[in-house]
């Protein structure tokens, strides 16, 4: 299995448009064929961090998600709101 921690540091003017525009990256990928987990974090200690935690069956499933649609649409979109910062575990 694979598991991707995704860091997103986002500023105050901006954190709603992520928040939603990760939700729609969340909601999607959920079906994606190999998908065990994909869930958005809030940080309790800093308002301007979020993190994604994705899981997936092998690295077959996880590239088939890099080149979806909803990935390829909505992963630009989110780079442009916010600095993001990707940890990958294999297990």
């Amino acid at each position: 299995m694979i598991r991707l921690n995704v860091f997103i540091q986002v500023e105050e003017s901006k954190k709603a448009e992520l928040v939603s525009v990760a939700k729609e990256l969340v909601a999607a990928s959920v079906k994606d064929q190999g998908c065990i987990a994909y869930d958005l974090f809030q940080s309790e200690t800093r308002a301007d961090v979020l993190m994604i935690c994705e899981t997936w069956t092998d690295e077959e499933a996880l590239k088939a998600h890099e080149q979806s649609a909803h990935f390829t649409t909505l992963v630009p979109r989110m780079q442009e709101l916010a600095a993001m910062k990707i940890e990958k575990f294999n297990f």
